[in-house]
């Protein structure tokens, strides 16, 4: 039975990934004439990150974050903690202040996904993702104002809203190849010269 459920694990290949090697390999290939395959750029990770202010103040919402950062993931979060106090935000070194959780292989695919997919269309009035997040390194950092908009959250048992900051780790050595591949896997760019 054990051996079963392994097979049907290792057949299983999510939807992005499968479009990612079918297709978008080759576009990569011959948009930048890579010639060595392993230089072509994929995910490295995904990492989600929840800065949490009023923690200083009360320590269940943190708990509460973990929870929700929890049901986003699929993994358990870990907390991060103040590297140094400061007095005017009441923070102290090593306290508690947020939490963070790393993605990679079918969790990073599948979380990527549901981001694309799913939650940025549920945004209001929605324009695109600003293109110009990227940190010259082939990084992506996405800002989200509401943890809500992502269907796995239980809305009934969220106190408030929480922002967290989605980061795309590529083996990318640019930004234009970074840029690429994240609009070849569906990532919704914002027009040139468009509002919001």
């Amino acid at each position: 039975m054990a051996k079963q459920a392994k097979q049907a694990t290792q057949a299983y290949v999510p939807r992005l990934k499968q479009s990612y090697r079918n297709e978008i390999v080759d576009k990569l290939t011959k948009e930048f004439g890579i010639e060595n395959v392993s230089a072509v750029p994929r995910l490295e990770k995904v990492v989600l990150n929840m800065g949490i202010g009023e923690a200083t103040q009360n320590v269940k919402i943190l708990e509460e974050a973990v929870e929700e950062l929890t049901q986003l993931a699929g993994q358990r979060p870990v907390m991060t903690r103040a590297r140094k106090s400061i007095a005017a935000f009441k923070v102290r070194e090593g306290q508690p202040i947020g939490c963070r959780v790393t993605l990679r292989g079918h969790r990073m695919w599948e979380f990527l996904d549901r981001l694309i997919s799913v939650a940025l269309p549920r945004v209001r009035d929605f324009r695109g993702v600003p293109s110009g997040s990227f940190d010259g390194r082939g990084n992506f950092t996405l800002g989200v104002k509401d943890h809500l908009i992502f269907p796995d959250v239980d809305y009934n048992k969220v106190s408030s809203s929480k922002g967290l900051n989605v980061t795309v780790v590529t083996t990318s050595d640019n930004d234009e190849k970074a840029f690429y591949l994240l609009k070849e896997l569906g990532m919704p760019f914002r027009q040139p010269g468009g509002q919001g």
